[in-house]
Parts: structure tokens; C-alpha cells; sequence
């Protein structure tokens, strides 16, 4: 029961994008209208687009029929339909608010915007945003619309041992093999010489621009470690709901127009903004990012302090968890005996075959107890630090229990009821709204009752 609703799950989440995109590249000519829900159709190149897409993507076609992927289309249209009715509003500027983040990080990714449109096979930046609008548009309406219907949906722990009792022995899911780290980390020390020096460059490079000596726009070229926009002249236009550091978008829009920032500090190193444009509640600005750079004396410096430590505790002078507590620079983790939290379930338990592979590879041949040797890793940024893990505790794969896999119950208990809350409104809503299936379609047999059969 609970791995036929994950795949049925995993097979929805697998269809939705290609549905969205393949509503967006409808044929210009005119084809053959498979089905009408309230104002949406679905049109029989619809599905052929859905086959290409899922195919382009290297996925196995062969045993998804044309009836599974209009269901998919009648599921999508009709939650798309209600929210209209629902007054459930996704406005232009929201749409593309949420295109130009996506633009943003996708540039970080790839490089350059010219680099992304060439990627999608996209002319212009005007091309690429026609193509994503109504896609967006409308998954942003489904969405909305189901988390509206979900909204609220809970569960009682007296509901999730009915819901653990109610499954048959021979169907308890069974729980992976999952463990339980410990980390110390040691960063090279950046001294405020170091920072200095970057700070004197960004004001030197800011004296150039604002004597007129050079543009920001090539100094941005030569200067920024911003991948995703160095190449464009250090260019985003973002607003207040940008994904961005809240450091960057304090200084950014409390700047007027044609006036560039002092420097000042993010995670990402320091920067200077300049304001080219300000239209309501975006603005379009250039940024230039330094990074202070750490001396191969620090770097020693911290290999030496992580083997040191890592030394005492094999000793047994001190615990992993009183070093993590008194010598870690990762003040996540410290506080917390070194103790790495899953970030999905906020415990300490991660499944081995869901784990990074980088850190998999760590931590694959230690027992509980054990510790690796000091290694180098890094962050995002490329800042490079020493780390040393411990394997806390090892549990085997098995089958669920209910007292010491509680957790995973409530997930399992609380998608089912969201489930059966999702099927109970579309039931309802077939039901009352406008809906014909056309021509081969009409011979479909779907899991939910758009034929509006008895």
C-alpha cells in the first residue's frame, strides 16, 4: 500500500514539469482538442510534446500511455480552473519576479544570460521569457490551488498509529540503513590585514569609476568573482522578494540612482553596488564581489590546529564533543557537540543512500565511534577549510517501528491523509465543474471520474 502511493507520487512529480512545458509549446497549426476543463483545453500535441520532453529527458516512455498523461493535463487544468474561480491571483509582476530569480540563479550556474538562451535554444532575453511565462503562470496557479486544499491538514499521533496499525505486516515499509555525524571544522584565519586590502582595492576601483576614469561595467569585467554576472558587467535587476543575501539588499535599496556604495561585507566577500535604475519595486543595479584571499601561513596554521585536535581526542585528553564545543568554527554544529542535523526532519539521522557522496565516501568504511583523518573541503564560495567527521551512531536497514521511527510514520500518515484530501476535493470538483473528453480519450480509463461515468 505505502510503495504503491510513493510511486504513484513519484511518477506524478515526474510528469508535472513536462506537462507544463509542453503546454507552453503548443503546435502552431491546428490539432485536435483532447479534452475541455471550465476555460483550460488540453490539445492532442499537448500529449505528443509531453512524449518528446520525457523522452529528450532519457526517461522510459513505453509503458506511460496517452490516458495516463491526459489525466495528468485534466488534473493540472482543473486545479488551475478552481484557483481562477477561487480568486486565487497570480499577477504578471509575480510571474516575473519569480522568471527573473530564476534567470539569476540559472546565469550562477551557467555562466551568462548568452550562454542560457543559446542553452534552451533561445534568441533573446525577450524569446526566453515568452517561452517560461505561461509556464510559471500556470504552476504557480496549480500550486496555490494545492496547497489551499491541503492547507490545514494534520495529524494526531493517535492518527498515525491507526495509520501504522492499518498497514498490513507484509506491507510495513522498510526503513534504510542511516547514521548519525559528528563534524569539526577549522577555517584559516582571514586577519583584518587581509580584509583591509580588499577594502582598499573596492574604494580605489569606486575612485576610478567615480572620477570618470572607468566604468563599473569594466571594472566589474576585470575585478568581480561573481561568476554569474562578472561576464554581464556585474548586472541583476532584482527586487525586495529576491533571493539574496539581506546584507546586499539593505545597502542595494537604500541607494539612489547612479550612486555607488561603500564597500561592505556579506558571506560572499565585500562588494560595491552602483543603482543604474529604479522602476517601483526593482531596480536594475551592478555589483563588483572580492573576496579576501588567505595566506598559505593561515592555511597551515589551521591543518596544524584540526591535526592537533584531532590528536587529543584520540588520546583521550578530550571528547569529539567538548573539541566541537570549544574549537569548531561551524557554529551550526558546535553548540551541539558537533552533531550534523538533517535538514528535512530537524534530527540527527540521515539515510546512507540519501547521504552527499562526498561525504558518503568519508564515512563509509568507519563503525560507530570512529573518526576519519583531517581533509580539506569547502564552501560554496570556494573557501577551503579542515574538517575531521565521526560516525556517532550506525542503524541497519529494517523494517519500520513504530516507537523509534515515529517520525517517518507521521510523514508517511500525514501524506496520506493530504492524499486522500487532494482525491476527495477533485472528486467533488469533477463533479461540478464543466468537463468533456474528446474522440479516442472517451475509451480511457482514468483513476478519477472525468468521464462523469455512474
Amino acid at each position: 500500500m505505502i510503495s504503491k502511493f510513493l510511486n504513484k507520487q513519484n511518477l506524478i512529480l515526474l510528469i508535472t514539469l513536462f506537462s507544463l512545458v509542453a503546454t507552453a509549446q503548443k503546435k502552431q497549426k491546428v490539432d485536435g482538442v483532447a479534452a475541455v476543463v471550465g476555460d483550460f483545453i488540453v490539445l492532442d500535441s499537448d500529449i505528443d510534446l509531453m512524449y518528446i520532453e520525457m523522452q529528450s529527458q532519457g526517461i522510459d516512455t513505453k509503458n506511460i500511455t496517452r490516458c495516463e498523461l491526459l489525466g495528468k493535463q485534466l488534473e493540472d487544468k482543473l486545479y488551475a480552473h478552481q484557483a481562477i474561480q477561487d480568486s486565487i491571483v497570480v499577477t504578471d509582476e509575480e510571474v516575473t519576479s519569480f522568471m527573473n530569480e530564476q534567470i539569476n540563479s540559472m546565469v550562477e550556474q551557467i555562466g551568462s544570460k548568452e550562454k542560457l538562451y543559446e542553452y534552451y535554444k533561445k534568441k533573446d532575453e525577450q524569446d526566453f521569457k515568452a517561452y517560461f511565462f505561461d509556464i510559471i503562470k500556470m504552476n504557480k496557479l496549480t500550486s496555490q490551488m494545492q496547497r489551499k486544499i491541503i492547507d490545514g491538514v494534520s495529524v494526531t499521533p493517535e492518527e498515525v498509529k491507526q495509520f501504522f496499525n492499518g498497514i498490513p505486516k507484509d506491507e510495513i515499509p522498510t526503513i534504510g540503513a542511516e547514521v548519525e555525524i559528528a563534524q569539526i571544522i577549522v577555517k584559516p584565519v582571514i586577519t583584518k590585514e587581509d580584509k583591509q586590502a580588499v577594502i582598499d582595492k573596492l574604494n580605489g576601483i569606486r575612485k576610478d569609476i567615480l572620477g570618470g576614469t572607468s566604468s563599473f561595467t569594466s571594472k566589474a569585467v576585470i575585478y568581480s568573482e561573481d561568476p554569474g554576472s562578472s561576464s554581464n558587467g556585474g548586472y541583476y535587476k532584482i527586487n525586495k522578494k529576491t533571493q539574496f543575501v539581506k546584507e546586499f539588499k539593505d545597502v542595494a535599496f537604500r541607494l539612489n540612482e547612479g550612486e555607488i556604495s561603500e564597500p561592505f561585507e556579506t558571506e560572499f566577500g565585500y562588494h560595491i553596488i552602483q543603482v543604474d535604475k529604479i522602476m517601483g519595486q526593482d531596480i536594475e543595479l551592478r555589483h563588483i564581489v572580492i573576496s579576501p584571499k588567505v595566506s598559505s601561513k593561515a592555511v597551515a596554521e589551521a591543518k596544524e590546529k584540526m591535526e592537533s585536535i584531532r590528536t587529543k581526542i584520540v588520546n583521550g585528553e578530550i571528547t569529539f564533543e567538548d573539541a566541537a564545543r570549544s574549537s569548531s568554527d561551524d557554529k551550526d554544529t558546535k553548540n551541539n557537540g558537533g552533531l550534523l542535523l538533517n535538514p528535512r526532519t530537524s534530527e540527527p539521522k540521515f539515510e546512507v543512500s540519501k547521504l552527499d557522496p562526498a561525504l558518503y565516501n568519508q564515512i563509509n568504511t568507519l563503525n560507530e565511534g570512529q573518526m576519519t583523518n583531517v581533509f580539506v573541503d569547502q564552501e560554496r564560495q570556494g573557501a577551503k577549510f579542515f574538517k575531521i567527521l565521526k560516525v556517532v551512531k550506525k542503524t541497519a536497514e529494517h523494517k519500520a517501528d513504530f516507537s523509534t521511527d515515529y517520525i517517518k510514520i507521521k510523514e508517511l500518515a500525514l501524506s496520506d491523509k493530504q492524499y486522500k484530501t487532494i482525491a476527495k476535493w477533485t472528486e467533488e470538483n469533477i463533479e461540478k465543474n464543466y468537463i468533456k473528453i474528446n474522440g479516442e480519450y472517451k475509451d480511457c480509463v482514468f483513476t478519477n471520474n472525468w468521464l462523469k461515468k455512474q
